[in-house]
């Protein structure tokens, strides 16, 4: 029924949209009967997976964006998501980046934002996800960043906060250095930066009683010799996977008028660029830690494709906004 709803939402502004489906789905998810039918309705076929001492029901994850302060856990999950990656989080609420901060681009089946991590900050997520019996119905990543306010030269305090908050509510951590719409937040993947903050983060991490998997994100907007260093830096800390990629800055191959609003670039024009990228980390790696292929997934093919080129999980976002829910049902089974 998708294609008869998506008229309408597309009617409403783009964050509109994305708020009220949020809010039905909160609201589905929380009352069992309607959570019960859109299990019936959407769940897949299980496709066992495992990746950084994790069991996952499918290798088809949500990106980080969607539910940035964990409101609806259930209602995704009754998607029939293997994992959830919510937030981007961060230590304290923040408004984020002046509206209008999202467009969407039919013709191309994209997105640009710039949302710049709005949120209701780390003590917010903590009430909601204690309120929550684990296991979790899905497995839930924590999506961590910074605040816009705090220094570079201080970023890794506000990692660490999250990390020490969170911990006892996250199956695993992605660390977001890799947003385009936080400023000078990109200057975190330079080896020197990347290696005090990693190195931080692993010395918290041997000290901590809980041990979570930490997950790195990058960009797609690197050089060859920027992402060996970006690797070399993950690896060497011991940081537990990657994930490849984020939005990208570049237009290439997009014609509508609003490629000039600043922001990410998500969606069906990212698509070869993340999966050259994911080529470029999995050769990289050589299978030390496993991959997570995030990046204009809009199909099934997307997806096989990303794990034929050795992601061990893949997850989707923008492809959700144009195909709608239905998508995850028919990229796992088309898996």
């Amino acid at each position: 029924m998708y294609h008869l709803l998506r008229p309408l939402l597309f009617q409403l502004s783009p964050e509109t949209a994305h708020s009220l489906t949020l809010r039905l789905l909160r609201l589905a998810g929380d009352f069992a009967p309607t959570r019960h039918l859109l299990a019936g309705m959407f769940t897949p076929p299980i496709k066992p997976t495992r990746a950084f001492g994790l069991e996952f029901k499918n290798p088809l994850g949500l990106a980080a964006g969607y539910d940035k302060d964990c409101h609806a856990i259930r209602g995704l999950a009754a998607l029939g998501f293997g994992h959830l990656e919510l937030g981007t989080i961060t230590p304290r609420a923040q408004p984020g980046n002046p509206q209008p901060r999202l467009f969407r681009l039919p013709q191309e089946q994209a997105v640009i934002n710039r949302m710049g991590f709005p949120g209701q900050g780390m003590e917010a997520a903590i009430r909601r996800l204690r309120g929550l019996s684990r296991p979790y119905p899905a497995i839930v990543g924590l999506n961590l960043g910074k605040n816009k306010d705090t220094p570079l030269q201080e970023a890794a305090q506000d990692y660490l906060t999250l990390l020490r908050g969170l911990a006892p509510y996250a199956d695993y951590f992605t660390i977001n250095i890799s947003s385009p719409n936080t400023v000078g937040l990109r200057r975190l993947q330079g080896r020197e930066m990347l290696e005090g903050l990693l190195g931080a983060l692993a010395k918290e991490r041997q000290t901590a009683s809980l041990r979570v998997p930490i997950l790195v994100k990058i960009a797609p907007d690197v050089s060859d010799d920027e992402l060996d260093d970006a690797v070399g830096a993950i690896l060497d800390a011991g940081m537990d996977g990657i994930v490849a990629t984020n939005t990208t800055l570049s237009r290439d191959g997009v014609r509508s008028a609003l490629r000039a609003e600043a922001g990410g670039l998500s969606g069906k024009p990212l698509t070869g660029l993340a999966d050259s990228v994911l080529a470029k980390v999995v050769e990289r790696v050589k299978g030390q830690v496993p991959v997570v292929g995030v990046g204009g997934i809009i199909s099934p093919q997307d997806a096989r494709k990303k794990l034929d080129l050795g992601a061990t999980l893949v997850q989707v976002y923008t492809g959700l906004i144009y195909r709608g829910p239905g998508l995850v049902k028919e990229i796992v089974r088309g898996l």
